[in-house]
């Protein structure tokens, strides 16, 4: 019987990150939902430091591996076989695997796919760490650090607790109430994906530039679309070489030349009327506070 859901997740060089990355998404973490209502799907972009494939399956779970044949250094060709492979009627996409997650996402976003025609199901983004990646490396900041803080907060005895040392990522700086440029765990039909084309292999930057920010953009333009944010869940951004997120230098500028040369517009922040999805637990509650304080702000 095939499941109902399929998670996409995408590895380049992260034999330190995607153990927890994959422990978080397995039915030992994960709350609310059976382990065989869902398979997930790693996609090795060419690494040169390879995981440990039974070190992962030691979660149990429908686990499945997969490789690139010609890997190059964007992740777009990653995440379409990913999606080619997946089983499962509703597909989410990791396209950065160092991203942890919490316990009632997969839950939550099973959910969420009956709530509409055309459901975009969007994940708030955090980094682990005092502040944004790009500025805490700057004061030594770095995986043996992190690697304590997981520690200290006792990650596994309650995956929430994650967001006792996390920060909200960029794509999400103004919380839960505020247009978000890009969901690092996004979820869609998969026929609507195969509609949308997937990641546009145009995008070819490092990293994939903006590939994230555009099948976003274009999933939440999509007629009778409806994005739905879940509440209280979210991804947690783990350092490693990351080609954004943990560079001090922006890359903006020629991410940004990349989308426009592809679109022929600059791009822009997508604001659809979201519906919110999702339950609090005591250890999100500031992070929530502070986006309803700045919505309040905002007007």
């Amino acid at each position: 019987m095939a499941p109902r859901l399929s998670v996409v997740v995408v590895s380049y060089n992260m034999a330190r990150e995607i153990p927890r990355t994959i422990r978080s998404l397995s039915p030992t973490m994960q709350r609310g939902i059976a382990a065989e209502d869902y398979e997930i799907i790693l996609v090795d972009n060419g690494s040169s430091e390879p995981y440990d494939k039974d070190n992962l399956r030691q979660w149990g779970g429908n686990l499945r591996f997969a490789e690139v044949a010609n890997p190059t250094a964007s992740p777009v060709a990653a995440v379409n076989l990913g999606l080619e492979l997946a089983q499962g009627e509703l597909c989410g996409v990791l396209v950065d695997g160092a991203r942890m997650v919490t316990p009632g996402l997969l839950a939550a976003a099973l959910a969420g796919g009956a709530l509409a025609k055309r459901p975009v199901i969007a994940t708030v983004g955090f980094h682990l760490g005092p502040e944004h990646q790009s500025r805490s490396v700057l004061r030594g900041y770095n995986q043996a650090v992190e690697d304590r803080l997981l520690d200290e907060a006792d990650w596994t005895s309650d995956p929430y607790r994650l967001f006792r040392i996390a920060v909200f990522a960029g794509s999400s700086t103004h919380g839960w109430f505020a247009p978000m440029t890009e969901s690092n765990a996004l979820f869609l039909p998969k026929w609507f994906w195969q509609e949308l084309g997937g990641f546009d292999p145009q995008f070819t930057s490092p990293g994939g530039g903006l590939a994230n920010l555009d099948v976003y953009a274009r999933a939440c333009a999509a007629s009778d679309s409806q994005l739905i944010v879940l509440l209280g869940e979210g991804t947690f951004h783990q350092i490693h070489s990351g080609i954004s997120s943990n560079s001090a230098e922006s890359k903006w500028p020629e991410f940004h030349a990349e989308y426009q040369r592809i679109r022929g517009h600059a791009y822009a922040t997508p604001r659809p009327e979201p519906f919110y999805l999702g339950k609090l637990n005591k250890h999100a509650m500031p992070f929530m506070a502070w986006s309803a304080q700045h919505l309040l702000k905002s007007g």
